[in-house]
């Protein structure tokens, strides 16, 4: 989708962290914008500064955690912004524990935010893309979805899914006027999650790297303009790994330690785990 002025786009999770970045960056191409998540009172602070661009913008409230809203939330942003050209799934849940645990309850959760929410939301504005003849759609996954880190399972399980996800729609949509992308943040330093675990005295080595908003920001509206099939942003040069990872599997657990990540997630949890 190469022309964004003009067009409409939906980011679910935009009541902060990435998602807003997200948002903003989309209304500075000149799109009119849908921003969705649980919080109103930041959404409408979201869709004020983004009408300050020049641009249509709508706070859109929903908790896609209760899946029965996915519809909902899709017909009232046409309603209010006409047809969706652009999906943002960004939403989503991160936890750091040892897998016993996790709660069934946790476990759920986090596949229906991560998971669910978003193969539902695609699913729901694919037919009127197609029928439009123009239309792409965007998945926050993350690097723990490529190489996935101990103490996050169920985080690095979704997020995966999510790659996944993306091959086989572009597979299956090869040759129709719809793209499908999936974006792959490291450590983002600035907001989020991995801010959160800043704030919480655990930074990011060397080797781990980091990458910033802008950055990611920047990735996601290239992947939107050139339809590329995957990006991977962390500030890192990480893919030699992730290709080792495919190739000697054995291998890269091995290896992995040396870079601090399992050393990183273990101390996380334990201090998650000693404070609840």
């Amino acid at each position: 989708m190469e022309e964004l002025t003009g067009r409409t786009a939906l980011v679910t999770g935009a009541s902060g962290g990435l998602g807003t970045h997200i948002a903003r960056r989309l209304a500075q191409e000149g799109m009119n914008v849908v921003v969705s998540g649980r919080r109103e009172d930041a959404l409408a602070v979201v869709a004020a500064e983004l009408g300050e661009l020049g641009v249509k913008a709508v706070a859109m409230p929903a908790d896609i955690s209760d899946l029965s809203q996915v519809d909902s939330l899709i017909e009232r942003s046409e309603a209010a912004l006409g047809p969706i050209d652009l999906l943002v799934n960004n939403a989503g849940v991160e936890m750091t524990g040892a897998f016993t645990s996790y709660t069934r309850e946790e476990l759920t959760a986090t596949i229906d935010v991560n998971l669910t929410a978003p193969l539902l939301l695609t699913h729901r504005v694919v037919g009127g893309m197609l029928s439009r003849g123009r239309g792409h759609v965007v998945f926050i996954s993350s690097v723990a979805g490529k190489l996935g880190p101990a103490y996050q399972e169920p985080y690095a399980a979704t997020k995966a899914a999510l790659v996944g996800l993306t091959q086989s729609l572009r597979a299956e949509y090869v040759h129709a006027p719809v793209g499908f992308s999936v974006v792959c943040p490291g450590f983002i330093a600035g907001d989020g999650m991995y801010q959160r675990m800043i704030d919480e005295g655990f930074k990011s080595n060397r080797l781990m790297g980091e990458t910033t908003t802008k950055k990611v920001t920047d990735r996601v509206i290239d992947a939107i303009s050139r339809d590329q099939p995957e990006v991977i942003e962390s500030g890192a040069p990480i893919r030699p790994a992730l290709a080792l990872g495919q190739l000697a599997p054995r291998l890269i657990e091995r290896v992995a330690p040396r870079f601090g990540v399992t050393a990183f997630f273990r101390a996380v949890a334990v201090a998650r785990d000693r404070d609840s």
